[in-house]
């Protein structure tokens, strides 16, 4: 399929009320997304057209693109955005990459939308649905599942692992109050130490050219930092890394922290910034300086200038880490939903 080939309405009559199904590409995704009156529409950072498209372009070619629109007039319901592969649907994305994900849906309009959705891909012969992973206020979650069950249809859902998250305060000092009491003396006595080691600094990388020069940077310390992270970044990971930098530094979204000691980069942090939220996304450090427990020091120093900022949560995403709950995250279970047609 072509990513061109756009705008070709199907109608579909429910209620008395014209809806028009549209087939779109990830340009006319964007527009939408950039001219959106409905920000609760795209709070889901995964769903982001920059995110989808970078994916897609490296990982979709075993799969068939369902880039589908739902609009009543000329209002935007939802945006499906779906693979097929035979018989079965998933979501544009994949659970080593994306963290969460969702359908792209306009509050208060989640039935309609997903009961056009399920009579086209019916239609088209797709059977199952399988969905992964879901925030518990996905609309998968809160509408689709009730809205197939209601069908007749079978579903089946179960928590698959987790993600860790924490409302931030207005100040560091708040925060610190919030870990506990041997925690809060951790974070003092690990910032102690590295300042003892020489002169530190935390710089934020904003810019699109400085933070393209900054990956090749990331992806070294993220290499380095343990033989696990070594093995998942292999070649077409780390095209897909460059090429979500590239689409996400160009809308503003990535940021970059970089922890220096004497004048070297000993660690850093990639992470996201959308919806007064910030999105830790991964990092990396030299092993050689492991025991200035810079990796750490790196991911703190990011959720104090996210404070300063104002940001509203810190989001350390998937994965039940450790050092996550030290730091003051919450767990939020993450599940996989299977829906099959009768």
């Amino acid at each position: 399929m072509e990513l061109g080939d756009s705008l070709c309405p199907v109608r579909v009559s429910m209620q008395k009320s014209d809806y028009r199904l549209s087939l779109e590409n990830f340009d006319t995704l964007r527009s939408y997304w950039l001219e959106s009156d409905s920000p609760s529409m795209w709070d889901c950072l995964f769903t982001l057209p920059p995110w989808l498209e970078a994916w897609w372009c490296e990982f979709g070619s075993e799969g068939e693109l369902y880039l589908r629109s739902v609009r009543q007039g000329e209002t935007l319901l939802g945006i499906a955005p779906l693979l097929l592969k035979e018989t079965e649907a998933s979501f544009i994305g994949s659970p080593d990459v994306c963290d969460y994900m969702d359908f792209i849906v306009l509050q208060g309009r989640e039935n309609d939308f997903f009961n056009i959705l399920l009579d086209d891909l019916r239609e088209k012969g797709i059977r199952c649905l399988k969905l992964n992973p879901l925030r518990p206020t996905s609309k998968v979650l809160t509408h689709l599942i009730g809205l197939s069950q209601k069908r007749g249809y079978q579903v089946s859902c179960e928590i698959e692992d987790v993600s860790l998250e924490m409302a931030l305060p207005s100040t560091w000092e708040e925060y610190l109050g919030i870990l506990t009491q041997k925690q809060r003396h951790e974070v003092r006595r690990k910032f102690r130490r590295l300042g003892e080691a020489g002169e530190v600094t935390y710089r934020i990388i904003e810019e699109s050219h400085c933070l393209l020069e900054a990956m090749a940077l990331f992806l070294k310390l993220f290499r380095e930092s343990r033989s696990d992270k070594a093995k998942f970044m292999n070649d077409q990971r780390e095209s897909f890394f460059n090429s979500l930098a590239r689409k996400m530094a160009r809308d503003r979204l990535l940021k970059m922290g970089i922890l220096d000691l004497n004048g070297r980069s000993v660690a850093m942090v990639m992470y996201f910034d959308h919806h007064h939220k910030i999105y830790l996304y991964n990092n990396g450090y030299l092993p050689q300086y492991h025991s200035l427990s810079v990796g750490f020091i790196s991911k703190v120093m990011c959720i104090k200038d996210s404070i300063e900022k104002k940001r509203e949560r810190f989001d350390f995403l998937k994965g039940a880490e450790t050092y996550k709950h030290r730091l003051g995250g919450k767990e939020v279970p993450l599940s996989c939903c299977q829906i099959i047609f009768n």
